[in-house]
């Protein structure tokens, strides 16, 4: 039987404001099997990335419960949850959040540093470097690289561990149009050659339209999005 890369069942996220409980996600159920392309939409501030940290572990629900890959997220302490990450999550960044004193290859080295995996790393971000188009690049710092240059590094940094599961902030939200459309393209390369399963925020609609599934945040709640289907 094939485990479900992401189970959310009955997630909430409430916090204080002025003394007050403010709600930020409620009752949210999400179910994603692996190999999946999921798009989440909605407005600024409906709750779409407190939901991306949350199914990172790098937040912790006020209700219910997360899954990643058959692991129960509260069963874990800090340094689990980022042992988890390490192995099987991939994270793509709207702002890249790349090191800026990191070479392009030393950033994407880093991931595979962190989770135990030292053995190749050179060679193994350089294959992918090349890969995204970036072999004329290793030894430049983010400083020296355009916007799109960087989502590619983030992108390899994402990618180089083989993980099960990517989840990627508004990727294309700092970038013009056209780089914008070819960190689409790689994105979903890469995931396609990996087998990852991706999970995605975005306000583009024809980045959420390549998903195989599109949920819409409004208020804090998850509704998914009936697909059209073709005459």
């Amino acid at each position: 039987m094939t485990v479900d890369v992401i189970v959310a069942h009955n997630l909430g996220k409430t916090v204080s404001d002025v003394g007050d409980a403010l709600t930020i996600l409620s009752d949210v159920q999400l179910r994603v099997a692996s190999g999946q392309t999921v798009a989440i939409t909605g407005a600024s501030g409906s709750g779409k990335s407190p939901l991306l940290a949350l199914l990172a572990g790098m937040d912790r629900p006020s209700a219910g419960q997360v899954m990643i890959d058959g692991v129960d997220l509260s069963s874990l302490d800090e340094n689990g949850r980022a042992d988890l990450r390490a192995q099987k999550i991939g994270f793509v960044f709207q702002n890249f959040q790349l090191i800026d004193h990191y070479t392009a290859l030393e950033n994407v080295v880093l991931p595979l540093e962190i989770s135990g995996r030292p053995q190749g790393a050179v060679d193994l971000a350089t294959t992918l470097l090349q890969a995204v188009g970036l072999g004329q690049r290793l030894h430049h710092r983010p400083a020296l690289l355009s916007g799109g240059e960087q989502q590619r590094v983030a992108l390899a940094r994402a990618f180089v561990g083989s993980p099960r599961l990517v989840l990627a902030d508004e990727p294309t939200g700092n970038l013009d149009a056209a780089t914008g459309e070819r960190i689409m393209d790689l994105m979903f390369r890469l995931r396609g050659e990996m087998g990852a399963t991706l999970v995605l925020v975005t306000h583009d609609p024809a980045l959420a339209a390549r998903c195989d599934r599109i949920y819409t945040m409004h208020a804090g709640r998850l509704t998914e999005q009936a697909q059209e289907v073709a005459a």
